[in-house]
This record gives C-alpha cells, sequence and structure tokens, in this order.
C-alpha cells in the first residue's frame, strides 16, 4: 500500500471516530468540539491527497494494510464515558495525534528505501502541523470558560 494512501485512510477513520463521538455527545459544547475535530480530519485528508498527487512519480509503495488503521487510545463508549469524569478531551485528541507521529517515525526509522523514508518523515511532519491545529481547535472552543475580557463582567470575587 502507499504510504500516502495509508495516511489518507487513517484520516478517514479518524474522521469518522469524531463524528460518532459527535453524534453520542450529550453536551452542545462537546458536539462542537468533535464536529471541528472532524472537519479538521476532512481538510487534512485533503492536504494528504494533494501532497499524493505531488509525490505521484516515487515509489511509496510497501506497507501492509494491517499497519494502515487509525487505533484510538480509547473507544467511543470509554472516551463518552470518560468525559463525565474528565470534561477536558484535549488530550486524548493530543495523545492520539502524537500516536501518529509516532507511528510515521518509526516507519521511517525501519525503512530502507530513501524516497519511501523521507515520505513517511513528510507525513510526520504534516501531523505534527495538524496536531498544531487540534490544539487551535481546543483553544478555540475552551476561550470562552478561560478569557476574561472585562474584569467587570468577570467571576472573580473581591477582597
Amino acid at each position: 500500500m502507499n504510504i500516502f494512501d495509508c495516511a489518507i485512510k487513517i484520516e478517514e477513520e479518524t474522521k469518522a471516530y469524531y463524528q460518532g463521538l459527535e453524534a453520542e455527545a450529550m453536551e452542545p459544547e462537546m458536539k462542537v468540539l468533535f464536529s471541528m475535530l472532524a472537519a479538521s480530519e476532512e481538510e487534512h485528508q485533503r492536504k494528504l491527497r494533494r501532497l499524493r498527487k505531488r509525490m505521484a512519480g516515487a515509489k511509496l509503495d510497501g506497507l501492509t494494510g494491517n499497519v494502515c488503521r487509525f487505533r484510538p487510545l480509547l473507544s467511543q463508549r470509554e472516551l463518552l464515558e470518560e468525559t463525565g469524569r474528565d470534561p477536558n478531551l484535549y488530550r486524548f485528541a493530543v495523545a492520539n495525534e502524537e500516536q501518529d507521529i509516532r507511528f510515521y517515525e518509526e516507519l521511517a526509522a525501519a525503512e530502507e528505501d530513501e524516497t519511501t523514508r523521507k515520505g513517511l518523515l513528510m507525513l510526520a511532519q504534516e501531523e505534527r502541523r495538524h496536531l498544531q491545529k487540534v490544539t487551535n481547535i481546543y483553544s478555540f472552543v475552551e476561550t470562552p470558560k478561560t478569557f476574561l475580557a472585562w474584569s467587570e463582567f468577570g467571576n472573580r470575587q473581591e477582597l
């Protein structure tokens, strides 16, 4: 399997994971977060398709299909149960992205073909950029809770 086809497949599975979480989430804020994460994965797929097209002439095959699948740290059910105890899901989304980065870097380290290794490292770098986007999404969703625009409307107690 081509490494870009593998990456696109993983992104499709990740998008479906977030869409499932969006459908199951009870809190509107969580629905928005999962919807934005799913949209981010779709955008990431489009970027990977453009990269695949740009690298069309390079030999980037050799991955087996069983390697190319999304492995979330928690199932959808476990993650939704976790939201009851800890509504801060950011660390799970970040951990999944970091897992993808390690996945591509480990494949690159084991790869003998230089072109394939470069392609895998390119995918790891792309995942780093995507991790930054996930961080930005989370920051956007959390800003109303953490940002105080005017101190006179704050909930801080005067001493």
